[in-house]
């Protein structure tokens, strides 16, 4: 199983990237959120991965963040969500976006995707919600007043522990609520740390 690749940008094209890593190309399918997040070509990158593999292929898809390969995870489960609009979807909304707009039953907004319809956005909103919950509605200022990249180093840091993308996501909303503007990362994790084992 290929989890993430770490190398140089290649090449990019409308919905994929080439990551050369050790002198190996590998293409892998992404949306226009991740392309744009990869920086210039030549650079080093890396990309969380997800292998699709079906009867008569296998395609690598690329992602920004964890956070994103989750969500196409969750999209992907939905009946009648391929690889293709699960990206499309990507590539309208935010991680955190889609969240909310599926934890309050926002179907418009989901389907501002290219290929996602009325129909098809109320079946995502409807089989997700459960499994969202309405925990991403506490998200939004709390995660933008961190210091600039901390709350997103902190939830990495908790997914990396093996929290779910929204308990962490949450846990370090809360704590930077409580910590206030300029928090640094140290005390940002530690606080979302002992909020994540309360909950």
């Amino acid at each position: 199983m290929i989890v993430h690749l770490k190398g140089r940008l290649d090449s990019t094209g409308i919905d994929y990237a080439v990551i050369d890593v050790g002198g190996v190309g590998y293409q892998v399918g992404a949306s226009a959120r991740t392309l744009s997040a990869l920086g210039p070509i030549g650079e080093a990158c890396t990309v969380f991965t997800e292998l699709l593999v079906g009867e008569d292929f296998q395609r690598l898809v690329g992602f920004s963040s964890a956070d994103e390969r989750d969500w196409f995870r969750l999209l992907t489960g939905v009946q009648g969500v391929g690889a293709r609009v699960a990206l499309a979807i990507l590539s309208a909304l935010e991680p955190v976006d889609l969240s909310r707009a599926i934890a309050s039953g926002d179907k418009a907004m989901v389907a501002r995707a290219n290929g996602v319809g009325p129909k098809l956005a109320q079946r995502i909103v409807m089989e997700l919600k459960d499994k969202v919950g309405g925990i991403a509605l506490g998200l939004g200022p709390a995660v933008v007043n961190a210091a600039p990249g901390a709350s997103a180093d902190a939830v990495s840091a908790l997914l990396n522990l093996g929290f779910r993308p929204n308990e962490a996501s949450v846990a370090v909303a809360a704590a930077d609520e409580e910590l206030g503007a300029g928090a640094s990362l140290d005390a940002l994790v530690r606080l979302a740390l002992r909020k994540a084992s309360k909950s």
